[in-house]
């Protein structure tokens, strides 16, 4: 089973090439964050034509992410069980589903904004809701794992140059303390150095020619239990997909697992 994980900034913008990549890739399972679309609008038929069942957590032009698979959706939950909220309304930020044999979340983890910003709290609760969310599976025998764009470098290596993040979010010791906490109830990060990059970033920005130079970060994240990583057999970023007019400023990031 080939699953991915990917933050298209806007379905829509996006709808034919990832049409055409779910078509060239191969993937059965794909979680997709930034839908930036309602859960009507959502590209289902498109999809379906391809083979593809949907499970969408979207309410309009921020945020969302959704599920789409060829190999089953079962179970779906929509949201995070414990949502802190922001601004007195939840975000919808998490969506989990069985596929094929796995059980799988898609997830858009809150930027931050600042460090002394309400939104950078946010994140930090709602990385609290995570980790007692998905503990329970997290210890189990089915291959569990929690995908998507985590909004943290887990490294100082994650960044093209940390010396220019100083004081900045994705990189503060509590994101970080949130991601090895998440990791402790029994997760590994599965795409922690591809070796077909020396650096394999996920997110270039648009601006300054981030992507012609390689000036990105590594914030599109695999954690996986033990019974997926054991299942693991290959695990890239498609950076190529990156490339050329109306790309994504993320880049897909795709596992291979024997299950």
């Amino acid at each position: 089973m080939r699953i991915a994980t990917w933050n298209v900034n806007s379905v829509t913008a996006r709808l034919p090439r990832l049409l055409a990549w779910l078509e060239n890739s191969g993937t059965d399972v794909l979680c997709i964050q930034e839908t930036k679309c309602a859960a009507e609008q959502f590209p289902a038929d498109e999809l379906r034509e391809l083979g593809y069942e949907s499970a969408v957590n979207a309410n309009g032009r921020w945020n969302g992410v959704a599920l789409v698979s060829r190999v089953g959706l079962d179970d779906v939950v929509k949201g995070l069980p414990g949502d802190p909220g922001y601004d007195g309304a939840e975000e919808p930020r998490a969506i989990s589903a069985t596929c094929g044999g796995a059980r799988v979340w898609s997830v858009y983890v809150p930027n931050g904004r600042e460090p002394d910003h309400a939104h950078y709290a946010y994140k930090l609760l709602w990385f609290e809701a995570l980790k007692a969310a998905i503990a329970g599976d997290a210890q189990g025998s089915r291959p569990f794992a929690v995908l998507g764009d985590y909004n943290v470098a887990p490294a100082d290596e994650d960044v093209w140059d940390i010396s220019l993040f100083e004081g900045a979010t994705h990189v503060t010791p509590a994101e970080r303390a949130a991601l090895a906490a998440l990791r402790e109830t029994g997760l590994s990060d599965i795409v922690p150095r591809p070796l077909k990059y020396d650096v394999p970033f996920t997110y270039w920005d648009y601006r300054q020619l981030g992507f012609p130079k390689n000036r990105g970060m590594r914030i599109d994240l695999v954690y996986g239990n033990a019974a997926f990583q054991k299942a693991v057999t290959d695990a890239y970023v498609d950076r190529e997909e990156r490339k050329g007019k109306g790309a994504s400023d993320h880049a897909p990031v795709v596992v291979d697992l024997d299950i």
